[in-house]
């Protein structure tokens, strides 16, 4: 009975050491601070942001990933057909994703024509005398 006490203390000393030395490195240095990282504690870094540099790449980009994401709730709402309290909120995450690509399809429309514009250039200068 006494050796069954102890190794349930040295368990439980054994979870503690490892909740504090994961506490301690985790948050700790980062105080207060905000600090993204994954569930597995792999820091946040930014090539996980897809921008090019060009708008209308990044909107076309931006539109695939509200399709993507309308087509993964979609087959949520497929696999969970006989669950209503998970239906209604995967139905409205679903239509978020459809607003959201209609907003990136105006914005992708508003900067094509704004590129598509002929530019004029007016130079209101006198000749020189």
């Amino acid at each position: 009975m006494l050796i069954k006490q102890l190794t349930k203390i040295s368990v439980k000393i054994k979870d503690l050491t490892a909740i504090l030395y994961w506490i301690d490195n985790k948050h700790t240095p980062h105080g207060v601070d905000v600090y993204p990282a994954s569930a597995q504690g792999v820091p946040f870094t930014a090539s996980y942001i897809a921008c090019k540099g060009d708008p209308i790449a990044n909107l076309q980009e931006d539109l695939a990933a509200e399709q993507k994401a309308r087509a993964t709730y979609e087959k949520l709402i497929d696999l969970c057909r006989d669950n209503p309290d998970v239906l209604d909120p995967l139905r409205y995450l679903r239509e978020r994703e459809v607003v959201h690509f209609q907003r990136f399809g105006e914005a992708l429309r508003g900067v094509q024509d704004k590129l598509a514009e002929k530019k004029f250039y007016m130079n209101d200068m006198k000749p020189c005398e």
